[in-house]
């Protein structure tokens, strides 16, 4: 499920967005809750790329950082190696210990220069890893939005996470879900709740 600002600013170099997991995963599948940009120069779209938490059982306490994308017509995008260890040896899926119940805020940067650095700040410790830089191309972000993607069955006990402080502000949010036929769940829903948005798995949706 996506939550798209409308209407999508455009000639950004900073896009950012706090994410709690207010409710966890009870089961060990895996979940990506994540921020999401274009990489565009002038009208053109360059690629894309995502930065976000997982919650994956073969990490170490199940939790992870994703920071990574695909360039249009051409693969994965490259980037430097992470500081960060991983698991699985994915370039772009690092071990990351995050906790339920504390904010996180994402943020993907860069100069215009094509180069787009991840970065996650612990707003309790106020402690900033930078996940790696990636080239994505392109001289600007443009098209930022948030989502959650659920590997779990749609009867699996309900997980809620909360975007909050989305910068730049959008004028709105929409929504939208993946349908049934291609394996969504009916049961899932954003909603929001004062300045944040919650997205909440086996839920009426309403």
């Amino acid at each position: 499920m996506h939550l798209r600002w409308d209407p999508s600013p455009l000639s950004l170099l900073d896009v950012a967005v706090t994410l709690e997991v207010v409710e966890p995963p009870a089961v060990d599948e895996l979940y990506f809750w994540a921020l999401q940009a274009s990489f565009v120069d002038g009208g053109r779209h360059i690629g894309a790329a995502h930065l976000g938490l997982q919650w994956y059982a073969p990490y170490p306490g199940s939790t992870a950082v994703n920071w990574g994308g695909y360039r249009d017509g051409a693969g994965e995008l490259e980037g430097e190696p992470s500081t960060l260890p991983s698991a699985l040896g994915n370039p772009n899926t690092r071990d990351f210990a995050w906790w339920p119940r504390r904010p996180y805020r994402l943020r993907i940067s860069g100069d215009g220069d094509g180069w787009w650095t991840g970065s996650v700040s612990d707003l309790t410790t106020e402690e900033t890893t930078v996940v790696r830089r990636l080239h994505g191309g392109g001289r600007a972000l443009a098209n930022p939005l948030v989502w959650s993607e659920v590997f779990a069955r749609c009867d699996d006990p309900s997980v809620v996470v909360r975007w909050s402080d989305l910068s730049p502000q959008p004028v709105r949010l929409l929504p939208s879900y993946q349908t049934h036929e291609d394996g969504g769940c009916a049961n899932t829903a954003s909603r929001r709740e004062g300045d944040a948005y919650l997205q909440i798995t086996n839920i009426n949706r309403g």
